[in-house]
């Protein structure tokens, strides 16, 4: 009853006291000025901070036309830097080496060393041996004498005579039996340049590798008689008073400048250095903890290479490479390496193979027959591989290019050491 009586009250009203009776719906929040900060005493001026006043700025009494116009504010004082306001982390000398710069120092030398008889001597410890760098005795950091695996790239000279290149062609076949599974190798020749034969690294025991060596076999250049005077040095079919075939025509393309009808002999093309060089790039980019080896199979000859023999071996002493190799036709024959020290001047070196021997710690055997030439593969693959690791810091400063001389020295006598003569610092030492 109470609320059909309410009810029957509200129909009786009318709509005008109805909206008398409503509730009045509240206004939105008007806008409040943010709290100032409870550390900060006094305006924020940019460029000045917190609580302090521009000199140029105007008290509350002046006109807006006195301000200072924009970019018209006095410069700060000359010497003193107020737009940072909190204070850099402070780190010690030793904080600071670890966290911004990492000057690597150490110098790895792997050595060679034999008895009288020329085999391997093992069982030295770390106390039988002695790094001097600059003549300054370094103490050994690290020292290892585990097996290391192989990146080598073998360098094989295609320009020798057929017979030669006979050999060294069925050779190939025995350098799968020299190398370990966890061994790489990549696949180089040259003649007249150096030619890329397996692009890349690839694993020795690969099915891959049989078909990159056999890429590198050749039948080789056999040596003409030289023949620049007499009736028969002229050109037997001329056309128009010159020679059909350019590189026969006296005083031209085989050379004499114009001078008269003599004709000189064309000089043989050996681009070792050019070779080497290209095997170098491709290995400085093997990962560290592997052994770096470039197994040159030549008679060593050096002619028509771009690059210099002191320049490719300042690259392997930068890069840690070391130079193995297996001398083969006249380079074999007993004496001859004494002989190629002398040199005459305009002519061919007759071997500069041994130079990059010594100079970057490696081995050389010289043969001349199948059999020597397959055995010095497995020979000298187990010389790279099972050597002393001597990693020592290097006293020199990180900074310089210079070189560095190394001498390694055995404590027992009857010895023979080999090592890299030396190196030249790089951005990382440590390899």
């Amino acid at each position: 009853m109470a609320l059909a009586a309410l009810l029957s009250f509200n129909l009786n009203l009318s709509p005008a006291a109805l909206a008398q009776q409503q509730t009045p719906v509240p206004d939105a929040p008007a806008p409040q000025a943010p709290k100032p900060f409870s550390d900060v005493n006094g305006p924020i001026t940019p460029g000045l901070g917190a609580g302090k006043e521009s000199p140029t700025s105007t008290s509350s009494g002046d006109s807006p036309s006195q301000a200072p116009e924009p970019g018209s504010q006095a410069p700060t004082p000359e010497g003193k830097d107020t737009v940072q306001t909190t204070p850099p982390e402070m780190l010690s000398a030793a904080d600071t080496a670890t966290k911004l710069v990492i000057n690597a120092t150490y110098v790895e030398v792997p050595v060679t060393v034999k008895d009288n008889k020329g085999k391997l001597v093992a069982g030295l410890t770390w106390r039988d041996f002695k790094v001097y760098e600059n003549n300054t005795r370094e103490p050994i950091r690290i020292f290892t004498v585990d097996p290391t695996p192989l990146s080598i790239a073998f360098v094989i000279d295609q320009s020798m005579t057929s017979d030669v290149m006979d050999k060294v062609n069925n050779s190939l076949d025995a350098i799968q039996g020299a190398l370990a599974p966890y061994d790489e190798l990549a696949v180089y020749s040259y003649s007249n340049g150096a030619q890329d034969r397996s692009h890349g690294f690839t694993g020795a025991q690969s099915t891959r590798a049989p078909f990159v060596l056999s890429m590198a076999k050749s039948a080789g250049t056999d040596m003409q008689v030289p023949i620049n005077s007499g009736p028969l040095a002229g050109c037997p079919i001329t056309q128009n008073g010159a020679c059909v075939d350019p590189n026969i025509q006296p005083g031209f393309s085989a050379g004499g400048g114009g001078s008269g009808n003599v004709q000189l002999i064309p000089k043989e093309i050996h681009t070792l250095n050019d070779a080497i060089l290209a095997a170098a790039k491709e290995l400085s980019n093997r990962p560290k903890g592997r052994r770096r080896v470039i197994y040159v199979i030549s008679d060593g000859k050096e002619y028509g290479s771009k690059a210099t023999l002191k320049e490719v071996v300042r690259y392997l002493e930068t890069n840690s490479i070391t130079v193995y190799g297996t001398l083969v036709g006249s380079s074999a024959t007993w004496g001859e390496g004494y002989l190629s020290k002398f040199h005459l001047p305009f002519t061919m070196y007759d071997n500069i193979l041994y130079k990059y021997i010594a100079a970057t710690g490696g081995q050389a055997d010289s043969e001349r027959n199948l059999n020597g030439i397959e055995k010095s593969y497995a020979d000298l693959a187990k010389d790279a591989r099972n050597q002393y690791t001597l990693v020592y810091a290097s006293h020199e400063s990180p900074y310089d290019s210079k070189f560095r001389k190394i001498d390694v020295r055995v404590d027992r006598p009857g010895l023979d050491v080999t090592a890299k003569l030396g190196y030249y610092p790089s951005a990382l030492m440590s390899r």
